[in-house]
């Protein structure tokens, strides 16, 4: 047995009537990085996957998702709290991304976008070599640096 709550209705009402946002909504997302990788996830219950259109242009990637409901001939709502819309989510990647690796998968509604980090931009090592001298610096009190002979 369901128990009625006026304000809950009252509260749809409003939420419904003074909605100004009639453009694309924002998904919720995270987003992390997980050793040589960016990994983002973002929630799109409901979304078909064939809806999802992901672009990178230059260094902004962008995400669009569109939710559809079905409706047919001769059905009657009872109450309708779902709604169509469409969602948008821009990310400026910055460099030091790999842009052309750019992989994303769908699963249970959630969306997750793996964004590799570049060969340019991951840390590295440099190899210090040897000079073929015997003559090392050392530091005095002056300014200068002395060499030293061995």
């Amino acid at each position: 047995m369901a128990t009625y709550d006026p304000f809950r209705d009252i509260d749809r009402l409003a939420s419904t009537l003074f909605d100004t946002r009639r453009g694309p909504r924002r998904m919720p997302m995270d987003l992390y990085r997980d050793g040589d990788h960016y990994v983002l996830t973002a929630d799109l219950p409901g979304i078909d996957p064939g809806s999802v259109d992901i672009d990178v242009d230059g260094q902004l990637l962008t995400i669009r998702a569109e939710r559809t409901l079905a409706s047919g001939d001769g059905v009657k709502w009872i109450t309708r709290e779902r709604e169509a819309a469409s969602f948008l989510r821009q990310l400026n990647l910055g460099q030091g991304i790999d842009t052309e690796a750019i992989t994303a998968t769908y699963d249970n509604g959630v969306l997750s976008v793996t964004i590799p980090v570049s060969e340019k931009a991951k840390p590295r090592k440099v190899a210090v070599q040897a000079a073929g001298s015997s003559r090392t610096i050392a530091a005095s009190e002056s300014d200068e640096p002395q060499p030293i002979d061995q």
